[in-house]
């Protein structure tokens, strides 16, 4: 996807119950979403045709979009349907899939009651690019900018818009370094998740995980605790602290958009992608088939 223009690309977005073209399926300069952060949004994948965990990212964007004070005006079952139906529409097998909710430009200003809620559901090529070799060879994480915020501070249960820019600045400073993420700690100072993915340590056999006290407790981060749990690999769900980094054996981001990805080094920490992590990986490539 080099070089190429995401407002360009071949075929159909289903926007407001419409198949609209690609190129056609734009909304104006002055609409809350762009000023003030209204909007709301999903990353499914799909294999072989058929969308990942469906029902439970549509779920969630019903979720997120109440928690924003924003009521979507289609039911759940009509957003799946949708779903299916532009994946058909741009005849893809194996896509990535971008469900957004947002305001509109009917109103402007901090109150936004009057706004017009609009949906639509884009969907492009996103093909497998490494294999579970080239996957084991692990990514490198240095300490982001920013923090999670406080609980009490923003709405950190939704897959909002706005909680991502502390993420696209973390991990800008991040690449200008040398690095391919950052890893994010919490309002207290604990390990929280990258700047787009959940993260999990393994020692001696056993995984550990942040408690998603702060940050969102992603679908796929619960896929991989249901999986390691088949395995009877025990999951801990815990608070860790950056002195413990240097305690574990393996470490691997997840999401759906990157999977499992193995990370070999945060900072001055190494890690060797192993056995635990390859299992999780090839158990998840079999579930989503």
């Amino acid at each position: 996807m080099e070089n190429t223009s995401y407002d360009n690309l071949p075929g159909y977005i289903w926007m407001n119950g419409e198949f609209i073209k690609w190129a056609d399926a734009k909304v104006h300069v002055i609409n809350h979403a762009m000023h003030y952060a209204s909007s709301v949004f999903e990353g499914n994948r799909a294999y072989n045709g058929k969308v990942f965990k469906l029902e439970e990212h549509t779920a969630r964007l019903f979720k997120s979009a109440e928690i924003l004070d924003m009521k979507i005006p289609y039911t759940e079952a009509e957003i799946n349907q949708a779903c299916k139906d532009i994946l058909i529409k741009q005849n893809i097998k194996s896509a990535y899939m971008r469900p957004i909710v947002w305001r509109g430009s009917e109103q402007m200003g901090i109150s936004a009651q009057d706004t017009k809620i609009n949906v639509a559901i884009a969907v492009w090529d996103w093909p497998s690019y490494f294999s579970i070799e080239d996957k084991m060879k692990g990514i490198r994480l240095t300490a982001a900018l920013y923090q999670r915020p406080a609980p009490d501070t923003a709405p950190f249960r939704a897959k909002a818009a706005g909680l991502y820019m502390i993420c696209t600045l973390s991990k800008h400073a991040a690449e200008a370094k040398g690095f391919d993420d950052a890893l994010m700690l919490d309002y207290q100072g604990n390990v929280a998740e990258s700047t787009g993915s959940n993260i999990f340590f393994v020692k001696d056999g056993e995984l550990h995980t942040p408690d998603p006290y702060c940050f969102l407790n992603g679908i796929t981060r619960q896929t991989i605790i249901k999986l390691a749990e088949q395995a009877n690999i025990k999951v801990n769900v815990r608070t860790i602290t950056p002195d413990e980094l240097s305690t574990f054996d393996e470490c691997f981001l997840c999401g759906t958009a990157i999977e499992i990805m193995p990370v070999r080094q945060i900072d001055t920490h190494n890690y060797t992608p192993s056995s635990v992590t390859k299992q999780l990986i090839e158990a998840y490539v079999e579930l989503h088939g």
